[in-house]
């Protein structure tokens, strides 16, 4: 037996009145230390330095919009400033009385765009010119013409997030664009974004040659779709336990791979993402427990999901790396757990009967929970008493459709539907990359995607693209706060 050494670690989630020990844990594993230099607890593995616009950046960005988009600079204008209220209270019973012709894009700061807004007034015979500051926080002002509505504020970056100012100045703007009823332009401001910016991480970018058409799918397209969620997970638990979003999550990596509605299905990428996913929890002493659901329905009227039959087997016979000697020797049973769903399988800090502290579940990750077709019990009970158990810890559900199903006497479609669905709202995406087809039955070829890229990013849809060289994109045409329907995604499609 290898000689074992104690680590303090933080303790993220404690039961209440629970007092924090110290983790014991295998020495000459490849564990990561969670704590900074000065001895603060730092869970973010990645955190970029952030910087606004050099003179370049800024006299692209001001050259682009004034040329590209001009209208919507004048309607930023009329809805963000008082010209807009002046001319709508002007025009009230004579139309025509006052108009604001167009905008200038005068200069741009991580906070503020200034605009130089042309005026026409009917009594005078040359147009005026007044410069105005836009606040990228804006909301309509009262009285503006135009019918636009106001959306919430975006969230500052949060400490150890990698998003720059240049991230935030485009997710603010893209924000506006909305609010004026121009969301096309949105993706354009995006692709700005990630063209002024130097290399690294960049809000809404999908890395190149994919070629998702094609499978099975090479081992570097896995293993970037890997280390997306396993990141994506990180951040989420880290931002669970200073209480800034909520403890249920879902995480939906929908490429052809891990769509099991396409002939293209492979269970051992499922069983790999989910293998990422924990060992990058378990590096930060996060006990996870994975849970596979069990079989439902009542008497002969049994079964398991075609999707998860033989998982849980499979999870716990995969390669771990976990035998003496190996990478990641001792991590399976202290911190990588099996189980199923249910509050049964929600492990709490105890004493067993010969006297061991037997430490609690710090994450639960539940792979691909679904209701099934025909059978009168739904899992959605299981899960509830299971989220329930779990107090204020960390949720994640992999790939779930917990949308009711087809049985015979209508329990998964009538009785408690409301209550079914409102339980399946309460989680939160973490994590999103879906593939856009043609229609619901066709898979190929692939027309685009909507991407996720943690639970602090936008909402960004893609298009494919295949270029002149044989090389493939990913082209932003939309990014909004909330996963956008597939008819606006359709409507921003260049042809």
């Amino acid at each position: 037996m290898r000689k074992l050494e104690v680590i303090a670690t933080l303790a993220l989630f404690l039961t209440p009145g629970e007092a924090f020990v110290p983790s014991v844990r295998p020495t000459g594993s490849t564990w990561q230390s969670i704590r900074s230099q000065d001895g603060q607890a730092l869970l973010a593995t990645t955190k970029d330095a952030i910087s606004g616009f050099d003179a370049k950046q800024a006299d692209f960005t001001i050259g682009y919009l004034n040329k590209h988009h001009g209208d919507l600079l004048t309607s930023f204008a009329i809805a963000f400033s008082e010209l807009g209220a002046e001319m709508a209270k002007r025009n009230r019973y004579s139309g025509g009385s006052y108009k604001i012709l167009d905008a200038t894009l005068i200069e741009v700061s991580p906070d503020t765009i200034s605009l130089d807004v042309t005026a026409k007034e009917r009594e005078k015979k040359e147009p005026s010119v007044e410069r105005v500051e836009c606040s990228l926080d804006a909301t309509v002002v009262k009285g503006a013409p135009g019918g636009f509505k106001d959306l919430p504020l975006i969230p500052p970056a949060q400490e150890g997030a990698s998003a720059s100012l240049i991230d935030q100045f485009i997710r603010r703007m893209n924000r506006l664009c909305v609010m004026v009823k121009q969301p096309s332009v949105t993706g354009k401001l995006t692709q700005l974004g990630l063209q002024i910016q130097p290399e690294g991480s960049r809000v809404g970018l999908v890395k190149e040659n994919l070629f998702l058409n094609q499978v099975p799918h090479n081992r570097f397209v896995r293993q970037y779709f890997y280390d997306m969620a396993a990141s994506a997970a990180l951040e989420a638990v880290t931002a669970c336990s200073e209480g800034k979003i909520s403890n249920r999550m879902k995480l939906q990596t929908m490429f052809p791979e891990m769509n099991p509605g396409m002939d293209s299905y492979r269970i051992g990428t499922l069983l790999e993402l989910t293998r990422q996913v924990a060992i990058h929890l378990a590096e930060q002493n996060l006990r996870c427990r994975i849970c596979v659901q069990q079989s439902l329905g009542v008497g002969i009227f049994t079964g398991t999901p075609k999707q998860l039959n033989g998982v849980a087997t499979l999870l716990q016979r995969m390669d771990w790396q976990a035998d003496e000697g190996e990478e990641n020797e001792g991590i399976l049973g202290e911190y990588i757990r099996f189980g199923a769903i249910g509050k049964d399988h929600v492990m709490n800090k105890h004493t067993d009967r010969d006297g061991n502290t037997i430490e609690q579940d710090d994450v639960f990750i539940i792979v691909c929970p679904q209701n099934m077709v025909g059978l009168e019990s739904s899992i959605i009970p299981y899960l509830q008493e299971m989220a329930e158990a779990a107090g204020d810890r960390p949720v994640i559900l992999i790939n779930p459709d917990l949308t009711d199903k087809i049985s015979s006497q209508g329990q998964q479609s009538v009785r408690g539907r409301q209550e079914r669905l409102d339980f399946a709202d309460s989680f939160k995406t973490i994590f999103e990359f879906s593939n856009i087809y043609v229609s619901g039955t066709s898979y190929f070829p692939i027309l685009g995607s909507i991407f996720k890229e943690r639970v602090s990013a936008p909402w960004v849809a893609h298009q494919r693209r295949d270029l002149t060289n044989g090389d493939e994109r990913y082209i932003p045409i939309l990014s909004t706060e909330e996963r956008p329907d597939g008819e606006l995604i359709m409507d921003t499609f260049e042809s």
